[in-house]
């Protein structure tokens, strides 16, 4: 049901030899939201993400998905979560030698769909969520940046998540652009009711998308609120990165 725990982390804590990434952070993840993480490079943010995906486990604290603890489960027991989070990467990450159809339905033939006509019904109706219909026999050298993004979260969408990660997915993009990856999730969102967790710098479509946003500041979070609420908040920090300037700027 929208609005209940989806995914929740306590005091997750990460380090890379002597380098201290997460401090113990504790975060909740609700059902059909749009959640946006900001913060400065190297707060945490992306390691952060890795881990609700099972990509890392935590030196210490825990995550729990749906009720069940997922931060200490072996590669194969992940694959139950995997089949509930994916994530569409920062570079989109498409095979340039498969056509777009094809870089679509390799999550699914990973996942043991065989059958053509299957393959086929699930990757268009995923290109037409994403508005890319017809698009199928297309390289991806043939297409614009953006359109290489879409296709990215079609093969995101393609097996049915609950929820989609992003990690920067305005990076390279135009403002126009851009927007219409933010349209795009929150369709994700209000129309087919997937949760999505975004990371990014782009403080206007944070403030455009985001149902709740968690600003990372040295590896724990160090606030926690709405959009509006961010845009009211006099506290210098966040004064300073939503209007884009550093700390010992006199602009």
């Amino acid at each position: 049901m929208k609005g209940e725990v989806f995914l929740q982390m306590r005091g997750i804590k990460k380090s890379f030899g002597d380098q201290v990434v997460l401090r113990g952070v504790d975060l909740v993840v609700k059902r059909g939201e749009i959640l946006v993480l900001l913060g400065g490079s190297g707060g945490g943010k992306t390691v952060l993400m890795k881990h609700i995906m099972g990509l890392l486990q935590p030196d210490g604290g825990t995550v729990t998905l749906e009720g069940r603890v997922i931060s200490d489960l072996s590669e194969r027991e992940l694959s139950w979560v995997r089949k509930k989070i994916s994530m569409m990467f920062q570079s989109g990450a498409l095979f340039d030698s498969m056509t777009v159809a094809e870089n679509v339905a390799f999550p699914l033939q990973e996942a043991g769909v065989k059958d053509p006509d299957e393959l086929a019904r699930r990757v268009s109706e995923a290109l037409k969520i994403v508005r890319l219909e017809g698009q199928e026999n297309k390289m991806p050298a043939d297409l614009s940046g953006g359109m290489r993004k879409r296709v990215a979260l079609a093969r995101a969408v393609v097996g049915e998540p609950c929820c989609v990660l992003y990690d920067e997915p305005h990076a390279g993009l135009d403002p126009v652009t851009g927007d219409s990856i933010d349209h795009l999730i929150k369709d994700l969102a209000h129309d087919h009711g997937i949760t999505n967790v975004v990371i990014t710098h782009e403080i206007r479509s944070a403030l455009r998308i985001a149902d709740r946003l968690v600003f990372m500041k040295d590896g724990l979070n160090y606030w926690e609120g709405t959009p509006d609420e961010l845009k009211a908040s006099k506290d210098p920090v966040l004064v300073n990165f939503v209007a884009g300037h550093s700390e010992d700027s006199d602009l």
